[in-house]
């Protein structure tokens, strides 16, 4: 599987690179490879590499987060990966670019899209279930995925080779044929994809005999995954290029692994805190006590002060989940919930009756009772 570009390199910047480092990075490169400008075959992929590239670094939440997971701590439109045109750069930045081309941004008049260029496949969805301690930990996986990749003979022309690919001679290149229609109403006019060449505006006299023509390749593929420490549920993670197919010589899509974490049958997670209850007897909440307490990294004792009540809860520093794109690691909270002794031996009766008698006839009930007075 071919990684994915570390961001900084493509952009040409070290990770010392400030907010001006990107910017001035990400408009040079932006009109070099801006695919209505420039022709050659990849320079569309390369445009939204770049894209994505800014739109990470430039964002101070993101970049913090790709600087210590990597792609892996990238969630999509949410935290994994690039927004093309529809992501959080500087508008400013690109209408500045767009009108040295064409006269305007995004406010003005947009360039039609050409129907016979190439255009990127659809993304994938995968879930992937995980217990909950991986979620604490992080975990490496591989799996094996069905994918239609670019033929590595004709680089997805579906040609024997070059001079196999002729304009279509039915829409003369442009991939749309005109129809009009009469009718009493008058004539109709409509536009559809040519029959012909199916919209790619060329024909091909001799198929590429390794795809036979299509461009691709169906391959089975082994996907290397790192779930980063911290991951919650519903949060996913990007595998680029791993989705549907493109057309005409567009790249795939992107794979997405949306992750499901099972529940803990002790531990309660909310956010990047952990909760535990723990039981206590009524005699350890009176006179105190010290337990280990159990914690995802291991157990850690805890004293239990003297007149402890039910439902008191104690922190532990340190002890919760790693928030993705963040050193910072949450706590663990444990709550005392005291409970009476079901089944009490003749000498522990006697030894609470004797208690009893040495707290004298106003129990604790009594003075609750003369509150309301």
């Amino acid at each position: 599987m071919a990684e994915k570009r570390d961001y900084y390199e493509v952009l040409g910047l070290s990770k010392s690179a400030t907010d001006q480092d990107i910017k001035k990075a990400y408009r040079s490169l932006a009109k070099k490879f801006h695919p209505d400008v420039n022709k050659e075959k990849g320079a569309d992929v390369k445009f939204k590499e770049v894209q994505e590239a800014y739109d990470t670094l430039l964002d101070p939440q993101k970049r913090a987060a790709y600087d210590q997971f990597g792609h892996a701590g990238m969630e999509g439109a949410g935290g994994f990966g690039g927004q093309g045109f529809g992501g959080s750069g500087d508008f400013g930045d690109l209408n500045d670019i767009f009108g040295s081309f064409f006269g305007g941004g995004f406010g003005g008049q947009q360039t039609r899209r050409n129907p016979t260029g190439p255009r990127q496949g659809e993304d994938r969805l995968m879930r992937m279930n995980i217990d909950f301690m991986e979620a604490v930990t992080g975990k490496e996986s591989s799996f094996t995925i069905e994918v239609d990749e670019q033929c590595s003979e004709c680089m997805g022309t579906g040609a024997h080779s070059k001079d196999d690919v002729k304009v279509c001679p039915t829409c003369q290149g442009k991939g749309q044929v005109t129809q009009q229609q009469r009718t009493p109403f008058g004539v109709f006019q409509s536009t559809a994809a040519c029959p012909d060449c199916k919209g790619t505006g060329k024909k091909i006299v001799n198929r590429c005999k390794k795809c036979n023509g299509s461009g691709h390749e169906h391959k089975k593929v082994t996907v290397d995954l790192k779930v980063p420490a911290g991951i919650a549920s519903g949060q996913r993670l990007r595998v680029p290029h791993k989705g549907e197919k493109g057309a005409n010589g567009g790249p795939n899509g992107d794979l997405f692994i949306e992750i499901i974490v099972a529940k803990h049958k002790n531990f309660i997670r909310e956010g990047s805190n952990i909760f535990i209850q723990i039981p206590l007897s009524a005699l350890d909440a009176t006179l105190g006590t010290v337990v280990d307490v159990p914690t995802v990294y291991g157990d850690v004792e805890l004293t239990i002060p003297p007149a402890t009540q039910h439902g008191t809860q104690f922190r532990l520093r340190g002890k919760g989940m790693k928030e993705l794109g963040s050193s910072h690691i949450g706590d663990q909270y444990v709550e005392v919930k005291v409970e009476v002794d079901e089944r009490l031996s003749k000498e522990e009766k006697e030894l609470y009756e004797k208690l009893r008698q040495l707290k004298g006839k106003e129990s604790i009930y009594e003075r609750f009772k003369k509150s309301f007075k």
